[in-house]
């Protein structure tokens, strides 16, 4: 399978130059514009510097998963690094490390995607086919509408950056308003969504048979879901629609048979996967933690070994009781465990034959239970123990599990409860759990709401989803909920109004006066 490879170019090859007059020094090893996007090679070159920003520590290689599953009531800090517990307390200080990592690295995407929208915009033909060109660009457009949207649902309020930073002003970006802010993603994936074909198979260029870069139905999946944030029903509905009968995405994604093969490093870029984030073990010897890579940079994350289980790894974050018990509550039409508990929870259940963790005879209390999803637990890559921080299993962004699920959810908001049913149920069907038609007929529309967050906690668990549900639910805002959340996880004990959202770095706020701190500072 021929996979996009993230490092083809030594670094980013881009530098900006400031205001200032001072000594030019051209360095062979790190291009100006004025040296770069001038051949073909570059482009593409470019294009692929943009994915290369969601490979390092602040994005998607740790710290970003990691502080987003542990603001949900599925998971829960277990770390003597005390941002990774306060993250999840809601109460993280706004010189947080880890938090800034996050801002950095999507601003450093956002960096490159602008600067490929600006200058591969200005290719002529004779250089760069047009079909080409469409297609770098609707992958920058597409990478800049997931930056933006990770900003914005990490951070609420930002600035929106949409050309190349060239003189000194634009080093001060004033904060944007909401409708700002999400108007650009939807802009941003709405022009992605026209330029990108469905796959690479087909195409003429250097991206040829390349899996894993950006296509129409991760764009107009992603659109889908950024409308639903926004509660725009009738437009989530029409992107959503998409994908079904009579859409131009019908039948290009289906559920994996195997719930476990969207979390292995095999069978990656599969039939369920809209989009993931490529990382490769075997490649570079220089750790991929941040800045500007080189050929010598790995491709790995380092989820699994923060993820794995005390005694193979790092245990930094363990999922709640709440979420092993939710697993529970519903038996299969087997009359066993539903299956996606022991690809999410390495726990030992002598009954499901489960007493082995990594290959070998459990080791932990038979009590304790810990991340399994994205852990080299169980996936059947032979790896005892998580060892160094480095994995190759890819990180799944959008899967059609999720377009299922949030078009149910739309069918629901928009009083077509009754027709949200057969979507609901080929992700339970998946699963082995009976017909919910059979089991709860006729729910109103507040029971189907109730149901799609019970469906949802439980495919999506450990996913970096919880929160951002929560959040646009509105749960945080309703006292019921709110208690509801608490007897879930202790930890939202601590919060308060404003912090379901991370606080502005205060490093940023500190240098740019044109900031404004979010709710939570």
């Amino acid at each position: 399978m021929k996979r996009i490879l993230y490092l083809i170019i030594c670094g980013c090859l881009i530098t900006t130059t400031g205001c200032d007059k001072k000594l030019e020094v051209s360095n062979p090893n790190s291009l100006t514009t004025a040296d770069y996007w001038k051949t073909k090679e570059q482009a593409y070159a470019g294009c692929t510097a943009i994915y290369n920003a969601l490979i390092v520590d602040g994005s998607y290689m740790r710290s970003f998963p990691g502080l987003t599953d542990s603001r949900g009531d599925d998971f829960t800090g277990d770390s003597p690094w005390l941002d990774l517990v306060l993250t999840g307390q809601f109460i993280i200080p706004t010189t947080s490390d880890p938090v800034f990592w996050i801002w950095r690295e999507f601003y450093l995407t956002i960096n490159r995607a602008n600067q490929a929208i600006q200058y591969v915009a200005q290719y002529d033909e004779s250089v760069l086919p047009a079909e080409e060109k469409k297609r770098i660009l609707g992958q920058a457009h597409f990478l800049r509408g997931l930056a933006y949207y990770n900003l914005a649902t990490t951070f609420k309020v930002v600035p929106v950056i949409t050309r190349v930073i060239e003189t000194k002003e634009d080093y001060y970006p004033a904060t944007a308003t909401e409708e700002v802010l999400w108007d650009q993603i939807f802009a941003d994936l709405a022009e992605a969504e026209a330029n990108l074909p469905i796959n690479y198979d087909g195409v003429t260029g250097l991206d040829q048979g390349q899996k894993g870069r950006a296509t129409k139905g991760a764009a107009a999946g992603l659109l889908g879901k950024a409308y639903l944030f926004r509660k725009d029903y009738a437009k989530a509905a029409t992107q959503f629609e998409k994908f079904f009968t009579g859409g131009p995405l019908n039948g290009v994604y289906s559920l994996m048979p195997d719930y476990r093969d969207n979390f292995r490093d095999v069978n990656e870029n599969n039939s369920e996967s809209l989009f993931e984030i490529q990382f490769t073990e075997g490649a570079g010897t220089d750790i991929n933690w941040c800045c500007q890579p080189t050929g010598a940079w790995k491709q790995v994350q380092a989820i699994s070994v923060t993820y794995g289980m005390e005694g193979a790894g790092f245990s930094d974050y363990l999922p709640t009781r709440w979420i092993y018990n939710e697993y529970k509550q519903e038996r299969t039409i087997e009359d066993k465990l539903d299956p996606r508990l022991l690809v999410t929870i390495a726990s030992y259940e002598p009954t499901e034959n489960s007493t082995q963790a990594y290959g070998r005879a459990w080791f932990n209390p038979q009590n304790a239970i810990y991340p399994r999803k994205y852990t080299n637990d169980g996936v059947g890559n032979g790896k005892p123990f998580e060892g160094a921080a480095e994995s190759g299993i890819n990180y799944r962004i959008l899967r059609y599990a999720d377009i299922l699920l949030m078009y149910g959810e739309v069918l629901n908001e928009l009083g077509r409860t009754t027709e949200a049913y057969p979507f609901i149920q080929q992700v339970r069907s998946r699963a082995k759990l009976p017909n919910l038609a059979t089991v709860r007929p006729g729910m109103t529309q507040a029971q189907m709401r109730d149901q799609i967050a019970h469906e949802r906690a439980l495919e999506f668990a450990i996913e970096g989803q919880r929160i951002n549900d929560l959040i646009r639910w509105g749960w945080f805002y309703d006292a019921g909920k709110l208690a509801e959340l608490k007897t879930h996880d202790a930890d939202f004990n601590t919060y308060t109004p404003g912090n379901e959202y991370l606080p502005i770095p205060q490093r940023e706020l500190d240098l740019n006066k044109n900031l404004l701190p979010n709710t939570a500072n």
